[in-house]
């Protein structure tokens, strides 16, 4: 079970490095206002999410899953796990929100300021705050 957990981290650490770098590529994005730039951005943010993110998401999800399963009759009644679960999911959330502005700006339709993605970056830095210590510290 080490080897799974060891997996699930790992996999956890690059879907974060993802989640925090692809917002900070939309602020640049949003800044650029030459052709190459723009062009160059899109490539970026279309590997990084493909390529990084969520395949890191979708394995993260499933090693996870593979210990929860495997220790259902534990993680089913502490409480701090189903806080996790909840989180995961607006992890997932914030994630398919990433996409559908990846779809704006594969388009050249940005819905928002360079301000508004500072911010949108911030969430994940939340996301993980409230997970690491719902997982260590078990309140």
């Amino acid at each position: 079970m080490l080897w799974i957990l060891a997996f699930h981290v790992i996999f956890v650490i690059c879907w974060f490095a993802g989640l925090f770098y692809l917002p900070r590529l939309y602020v640049y994005h949003a800044m650029s206002t030459d052709q190459v730039s723009i062009d160059r951005f899109k490539i970026m943010e279309r590997k990084l999410f493909w390529g990084i993110m969520t395949p890191s998401g979708v394995l993260a999800t499933i090693f996870g899953l593979w210990i929860l399963i495997a220790e259902w009759q534990t993680y089913m009644l502490a409480g701090w796990m189903h806080l996790k679960i909840f989180f995961v999911i607006l992890l997932w959330v914030y994630h398919v929100i990433c996409w559908k502005f990846l779809q704006d700006f594969k388009y050249d339709r940005p819905r928002f300021s360079h301000k508004f993605y500072r911010l949108f970056n911030e969430v994940p830095v939340v996301l993980l705050i409230v997970i690491v210590i719902l997982v260590i510290v078990k309140p």
